[in-house]
């Protein structure tokens, strides 16, 4: 099986309303990197990929048939009260305060522009998951 540099077997698929900002918003937001768009000839992006360090999402316009997608996402991060204050910073919503998990992440969610929910992750422990 070939799967290209930069993908898992399965990896996510977002539709958004203004796509182009919207990839935007998340390399600023979240430290995403955005290493490929392609538009369609009206200027939108037909497709576009953003790497968060070995994982990417790939990101298109919506429209007739593909309406805007409403998804949930876990983003592993160093730190993540700083994770969450520069995201904040960077025009995201905050739905929970960053704390200490009982299953050893400290994490915080925050909403893009786009109202997709992110769950910022900071994993405090090298053990697995209980």
């Amino acid at each position: 099986m070939n799967i290209p540099d930069g993908f898992a077997q399965i990896a996510p698929y977002v539709f958004a309303t203004n796509a182009g900002a919207y990839m935007d918003h998340l390399a600023a937001a979240l430290g995403g990197n955005v290493t490929d768009r392609s538009t369609r000839p009206d200027g939108k992006i037909a497709n576009g990929h953003i790497r968060f360090g070995e994982a990417s999402i790939m990101i298109s316009e919506a429209g007739r048939g593909f309406p805007p997608s409403q998804s949930t996402f876990y983003l592993y991060v160093e730190n993540a009260d700083a994770a969450m204050k520069h995201a904040l910073e960077h025009g995201m919503e905050k739905i929970m305060e960053v704390a200490d998990m009982p299953y050893g992440d400290r994490q915080g969610g925050a909403k893009d522009i786009a109202g997709n929910i992110w769950w910022l992750s900071q994993h405090l422990t090298d053990a697995p998951y209980q």
